[in-house]
């Protein structure tokens, strides 16, 4: 099917035309591209705003589009100079003449999404074309902050967040939801001639890649490297989860019920005794809507978040494409955008203040 997306957006690319355009259609093709593709973020995004929601949709489906396009696609890699050049003309105000580009041209400027996160996105789907492969869990890490790290980012910055201590945070969940990606899809990433577990972890349990590859089985052991992946997943799950307070209030849930969907795609994995060669591990619907309203109420009782000042070496970078001034500082947007970014603004000051008053406090108790 993707084939022949492919054909028809990048062999006759057209730029814009303002009679053409039509923001609501885009907004409802980009969704159903969401729809049909990840379920567990769509359910999640149901409860996001709409002032992020919409944006966040024609993000998903810009990225979307562009792994289709590389997976399915010539196999050379004229095909990333023509999605750099797409990028480009996003960037530039004239994108080409498809819904997903012309939904994200809208999203970029007023979002201040530096241009480095969609083309480090890009470079990890070039590793993909390229067969690159993962010897350690750190070679993992950069290719899992290219392609889901940069969104988490980018997740963050629709929603007005701009410290790179939330960065961070949104950046390893997006390294822990790959994680779980790469866990629960082994068996039909090796049938496509990839493989994503660290090769190191593989020859430690006395498994030889390349020969696994030809004839992918399940075994114990092969188990013991994707309950080891998963278990790398969950620290950065733990780890993220502190960065969820940094977000608008109601952005949270949202974020926290995405984050256990996909924590609990793991917890299938697991009860299916890690034998994703096999079978391939799915959340019910009725389970996501009670992870659902279990993120509710973790946001309504929590505790204050905890301050964790490590950062991936893998992701730094990408948190520092991003200033830390905020762009809304002089913003002459819409009515409702100025309004909401006040909203975000004092909501960021009681934080602060709660920051300051928790370091206080804690000062006293030491002396």
């Amino acid at each position: 099917m993707f084939k022949n997306i492919f054909s028809s957006l990048i062999a006759r690319p057209m730029l814009m035309s303002p009679s053409v355009s039509n923001a609501s259609l885009d907004t409802k093709e980009c969704e159903e591209l969401m729809r049909g593709g990840s379920k567990s973020f769509f359910a999640a995004s149901r409860v996001l705003p709409s002032r992020v929601r919409t944006p966040s949709i024609a993000l998903y489906a810009f990225c979307r589009l562009m792994d289709d396009i590389v997976d399915d696609g010539p196999d050379d890699e004229n095909v990333i100079a023509i999605l750099q050049e797409r990028i480009n003309c996003i960037y530039q105000g004239v994108p080409h003449d498809i819904p997903a580009d012309r939904a994200l041209a809208k999203v970029v400027k007023p979002c201040a999404i530096p241009q480095p996160l969609l083309e480090a996105l890009l470079e990890g789907f070039l590793w993909d074309k390229q067969g690159r492969e993962y010897e350690t869990l750190e070679d993992v890490y950069d290719y899992a902050a290219r392609v889901a790290g940069t969104v988490g980012a980018m997740m963050a910055l629709i929603m007005g967040v701009r410290s790179h201590q939330a960065l961070a945070r949104a950046c390893e969940l997006g390294l822990a939801m790959q994680l779980t990606n790469i866990a629960r899809d082994v068996g039909e990433d090796a049938r496509n001639g990839r493989l994503y577990l660290p090769r190191q972890w593989l020859r430690e349990e006395g498994i030889a890649p390349e020969e696994w590859l030809k004839n992918p089985e399940f075994t114990p052991a092969l188990g013991r490297v994707i309950a080891r992946l998963l278990k790398s997943a969950d620290e950065l799950y733990a780890r993220s989860q502190n960065g969820i307070a940094y977000l608008p209030r109601d952005c949270r849930c949202a974020i926290m019920a995405a984050r256990k969907v996909y924590a609990e795609i793991g917890r299938v994995v697991e009860r299916q005794g890690y034998d994703s060669v096999n079978s391939r591990a799915v959340v019910s619907g009725g389970r996501k809507k009670r992870l659902i309203i279990l993120s509710l109420s973790s946001i309504i009782f929590g505790g204050a978040h905890k301050e964790y000042e490590h950062m991936e070496p893998s992701i730094e970078y990408l948190v520092k494409t991003v200033p830390t001034e905020d762009p809304f500082a002089h913003y002459g947007g819409s009515f409702e955008q100025r309004v909401v970014w006040v909203i975000n603004l004092l909501e960021k000051t009681e934080l602060r203040r709660i920051a300051d008053f928790e370091t206080m406090a804690s000062q006293n108790t030491k002396a």
